[in-house]
């Protein structure tokens, strides 16, 4: 399911525009951003939990030259299903 998809799903499930449901997924989207970016996490109960998780620096190899490269240190988000949600799939 791409965007498009899910907000038409959204409008239909909740009886409004497709611009009213863009706006809110928009919203949401970007509220939980900014969260993530302060360091805080998102927790949805029966859903799931977004976060923020630290990669250390490592070293890996170029796959074409087989030279070493180091590769930085970074923040990746994180999600992690509840139990509601892994018990349905």
């Amino acid at each position: 399911m791409n965007k498009a998809e899910l907000i038409a799903k959204i409008a239909e499930d909740a009886g409004i525009t497709k611009t009213q449901a863009n706006s809110t997924l928009d919203s949401f989207v970007d509220a939980v951003t900014k969260t993530l970016k302060k360091g805080d996490k998102v927790t949805l109960v029966g859903f799931g939990t977004f976060s923020v998780s630290k990669r250390a620096a490592r070293n890996g190899r170029n796959p074409q030259t087989g030279a070493v490269i180091k590769i930085k240190a970074k923040k990746v988000a994180k999600f992690k299903a509840g139990k509601e949600l892994s018990a349905k799939i």
